[in-house]
């Protein structure tokens, strides 16, 4: 279990900024990897706060990564492997159909569930 915790703080200009606390060395700087589809992203810095124990994350959202759909950033502890957290930018006209689909199903899902659910209570009553 990684002794780092990390909290986002925002999502601006294609940079994800967050701060990672560090509670067992709180003088040194834990090391962290952004990747995506399992490429690790490259400039990504992580530089003291204001506070003890604390490290200000940025992470470039690289541009290539910006198109129609889903893309997935996971954020790693080095030391220890352990995920410390993730964000997700979604994008592009396609989506709205794609969210649109998944709705549907969901919904024609739960009215099945429903519909077992009652015949099953019918049925032990």
């Amino acid at each position: 279990m990684s002794a780092l915790t990390l909290n986002k703080i925002r999502f601006h200009g294609g940079v994800w900024e967050g701060v990672i606390d560090s509670a067992d060395t709180p003088g040194s700087q834990p090391g962290v990897t952004v990747r995506l589809l399992d490429r690790k992203i490259d400039g990504v810095t992580l530089r003291a706060a204001e506070t003890a124990g604390s490290w200000h994350l940025s992470i470039p959202v690289p541009a290539e990564a910006l198109g129609d759909g889903v893309q997935c950033f996971v954020i790693y502890d080095e030391a220890t492997g352990t995920k410390l957290g993730d964000f997700t930018v979604i994008s592009g006209e396609p989506l709205a159909d794609d969210l649109r689909a998944e709705i549907a199903l969901l919904r024609a899902e739960l009215d099945m569930l429903k519909r077992a659910f009652r015949r099953h209570c019918l049925e032990t009553a």
